[in-house]
C-alpha cells in the first residue's frame, strides 16, 4: 500500500515537472502536448524540454536512491551514499580527466571514465576502512570524506589548469538533469539497468549482513560475495548516474532514511522503496530550483547539496552518540 502512495506521490512530482518552470503550463495543456493533440509553443517546451529532463530525473533518482540503500546495507554504516564513500567524487575526476588529457565530451565517450572512476575510488574507501580483516563503518565514512575533498581538490586542479577543460565541465560537475538528452541516458541505461537487477538480488542478504558478518556466515550468507556484488551495483548506478546528469548530492543518502520509518529496515522492501523515493526526491528538487530564482534556475545538484548538508550533520551526530 505504501509502495503505491509512493508510485503516486512519483507521478504528482513527474506532472509537476512537465507543468512548472519559467513558464508554467497548465496540466490539460501538458496532457494535450502529451497526447499529441497539441503542437507548437506549449506543447514544443513539454515534449522537446520537460520530458528528457523528467524522464532522465526519475531514471537518475532511482539509481541514486537504490545505490544509497545498498551501499548502507553492505557498510552497515547509516552515513554511507556515493557521496560520502568518495565514490561520485572518483567518477567525477574520472571524467574531468578525460576531458582534460583526451578532450572527450560526450556521455559515451566518458561512461567507461566514470566506472573506472567510481570503483576506484569505492575500493580505496573499503581498504581505508578495512582494521585486522573487519570493516569499520566510522573508518569508511571518514575515510569517504577524505577521498571526496582530495579528489575534489583534483579536479579543481585540472579544471584551472584548462580553460577549455572549465568551459566543458564546470556545469556538468554541478549536477544537472537540464538540457541533456534521452541519447545520454539512453548511453548509460544498460549499467543502471544491470544496478537495480544487482541491487534487487542482494537485497534479501543485506538483512543477514545488517547481524553482522559472523551471524551472516552462520546463516550461510556468502559475505564476501555479497559484498562484493552489491560494491558493483553501487559503482554501477553511481558511474551511470555521474556520467548523464554529473554528481548530485546526497539523493543516495537521503532516500533510505526517508523511506525506513514508513517500510521499515528490510531491505526487500527497502529497496524497491528507494527506487521510488530518489525520483521523488530529485525531481523535488529539480522543481524547486526552477521556482526560486524564476526565470532563472538553480542546477539540481546545487540544491540537493543545499538541503543535504544538514541531514548529514543531523545523521553524523546521531551515529557519533551511539
Amino acid at each position: 500500500m505504501l509502495l503505491a502512495a509512493g508510485v503516486g506521490v512519483l507521478v504528482i512530482c513527474a506532472a509537476l515537472s512537465l507543468a512548472l518552470g519559467s513558464r508554467s503550463i497548465p496540466l490539460s495543456a501538458v496532457i494535450d502536448a502529451l497526447s499529441g493533440t497539441a503542437h507548437g509553443g506549449d506543447a514544443d517546451v513539454v515534449v522537446g524540454l520537460r520530458v528528457p529532463r523528467t524522464v532522465i530525473g526519475v531514471t537518475v533518482g532511482a539509481a541514486l536512491g537504490v545505490a544509497g540503500a545498498v551501499a548502507q546495507g553492505v557498510t552497515r554504516n547509516p552515513l554511507a551514499s556515493p557521496t560520502t564513500l568518495g565514490i561520485n567524487a572518483g567518477a567525477s575526476f574520472a571524467v574531468v580527466m578525460a576531458i582534460f588529457a583526451l578532450g572527450l565530451t560526450r556521455p559515451l565517450e566518458f561512461v567507461w571514465f566514470a566506472v573506472a572512476g567510481a570503483a576506484g575510488a569505492a575500493l580505496l574507501a573499503y581498504g581505508m576502512a578495512r582494521r585486522s580483516g573487519d570493516l569499520d563503518p566510522v573508518r569508511l565514512a571518514l575515510g569517504g570524506t577524505v577521498l571526496s575533498a582530495v579528489l575534489a581538490s583534483w579536479t579543481s586542479a585540472l579544471m584551472l589548469a584548462s580553460r577549455r577543460t572549465l568551459d566543458e565541465a564546470r556545469f556538468w560537475l554541478a549536477g544537472s538533469i537540464s538540457g541533456r538528452s534521452l541519447d545520454a541516458l539512453y548511453q548509460v541505461l544498460p549499467l543502471i539497468v544491470i544496478g537495480v537487477l544487482l541491487a534487487l538480488l542482494v537485497s534479501p542478504a543485506l538483512n543477514a549482513l545488517a547481524l553482522g558478518d559472523e551471524t551472516a556466515q552462520a546463516l550461510g550468507v556468502p559475505v564476501a560475495r555479497i559484498r562484493m556484488v552489491g560494491g558493483l551495483a553501487v559503482v554501477l548506478l553511481a558511474a551511470g548516474s555521474v556520467a548523464v546528469a554529473g554528481p548530485v548530492a546526497f539523493i543516495g543518502l537521503a532516500a533510505p532514511h526517508l523511506v525506513r520509518p514508513l517500510l521499515g529496515n528490510d531491505h526487500r522492501l527497502l529497496v524497491p522503496g528507494c527506487l521510488i523515493a530518489g525520483p521523488v526526491l530529485l525531481l523535488a528538487a529539480d522543481v524547486l530550483g526552477r521556482l526560486v530564482v524564476r526565470p532563472s534556475e538553480i542546477e539540481v545538484g546545487i540544491v540537493t547539496a543545499f538541503l543535504g548538508a544538514p541531514l548529514l550533520a543531523v545523521l553524523a551526530r546521531k551515529v557519533a552518540s551511539r
